[in-house]
């Protein structure tokens, strides 16, 4: 074969070789149906999780979704992420008062645990977003949070090796957008389950014991009307209630997304859910732990403030705790702590 030929002969098999590896078949879009994990007793105190129909949780779905929640290309100079300010250590939450974002600001709320999301209709301590999508929409663009927009963060996971064939798998198509990324956030959050305290143990399933004091703590939190927000099971009522933190709130709270004075200084009831990881406490964080928070109930319920809930009305000093309570009460509020929950690898940074 001449050298003519020879060249010829390869050239034609370089472009038989793209050709083929340009018609050759794709992985197909097929998605996998996730299956929430959570025990059978969760059923008896509270309904199914509420999934949009048009965001079915999938296996890809969550895998995507993982990635993306740690992903700095979301944040304006790619140095953060969701993770952030909403740490497994620390239950979903930031141990700071206030998270800082990109440009070193602080905001004026503290971050909210992201426990047992499925089970939520309401989000933000002012409820303004309806959903896990919506809630996982703010962030990205909220200027001092991750200060970015969205354009950018579709252009950058466009242009990268990886994410065009994750989307694809999730949501059977390779171009990016804003409204699929907070899609595929949400269905790794709603995976975000936590029914394994060691209250759980001993209330549904019948295992491990609670010591005395915690035993009695459990009974004082009937007792003192805790339950009124904090009902067991979500151990919150999903509800947004002002509990007399200030005799005038500075932070008008739901009122802020509803413009009702009836919503002024109303403020979502937290899940108290691994409630020992997720110092500091209240809206704004003034409470560093918990024995602040049992103190402020027991004597400093502000009596006084526009639109304080009824339940508050039974925390005065007429019916204020021992030590003893308090301490009980607290020890029995550390009995929620789901240690596989901030330790699971499947919540972990992949």
């Amino acid at each position: 074969m001449t050298k003519k030929y020879f060249a010829l002969y390869i050239l034609v098999a370089v472009f038989t070789f793209l050709a083929c590896k340009e018609h050759s078949p794709q992985i197909p879009y097929s998605p996998t149906p996730y299956d929430l994990h959570y025990p059978d007793f969760v059923t008896t105190f509270t309904n199914a999780p509420v999934i949009p129909t048009d965001n079915p949780t999938t296996i890809q779905g969550v895998t995507l979704g993982r990635q993306l929640f740690y992903e700095k290309m979301l944040s304006n100079d790619m140095t953060m992420n969701c993770g952030s300010c909403h740490k497994q250590a620390n239950s979903f939450d930031d141990a700071r008062q206030f998270s800082q974002g990109t440009n070193g600001t602080f905001g004026s709320r503290n971050a909210m645990a992201i426990i047992n999301p499925a089970w939520g209709d309401r989000f933000f301590w002012d409820g303004r977003r309806s959903s896990l999508e919506g809630q996982a929409h703010d962030p990205v663009t909220n200027p001092i949070e991750m200060a970015n927009k969205w354009p950018v963060v579709m252009q950058r996971l466009q242009q990268s090796n990886a994410y065009p064939e994750l989307f694809f798998q999730a949501f059977g198509t390779r171009i990016i957008d804003s409204n699929l990324i907070v899609k595929a956030i949400a269905q790794f959050e709603r995976t975000l389950i936590s029914f394994n305290s060691r209250y759980d143990q001993y209330i549904y399933l019948h295992g491990n014991t609670l010591t005395p004091d915690e035993a009695d703590g459990y009974e004082l939190f009937q007792v003192f009307h805790c339950t009124g927000c904090h009902t067991y099971g979500l151990f919150t009522d999903g509800s947004f209630r002002n509990n007399g933190l200030d005799l005038l709130p500075s932070d008008s709270g739901l009122a802020k997304f509803t413009h009702k004075a009836v919503d002024y200084g109303k403020f979502k009831v937290p899940t108290l859910r691994n409630i020992a990881q997720t110092a500091p406490y209240m809206h704004d964080g003034r409470f560093a732990t918990l024995e602040d928070v049992v103190n402020f109930y027991n004597k400093s319920v502000n009596q006084s403030s526009p639109n304080l809930d009824t339940t508050m009305q039974h925390f005065t000093a007429a019916n204020a705790m021992t030590t003893t309570q308090k301490a009980h009460i607290v020890a029995f509020l550390k009995t929620l702590t789901d240690s596989n929950f901030i330790m699971a690898a499947a919540y972990a940074q992949p």
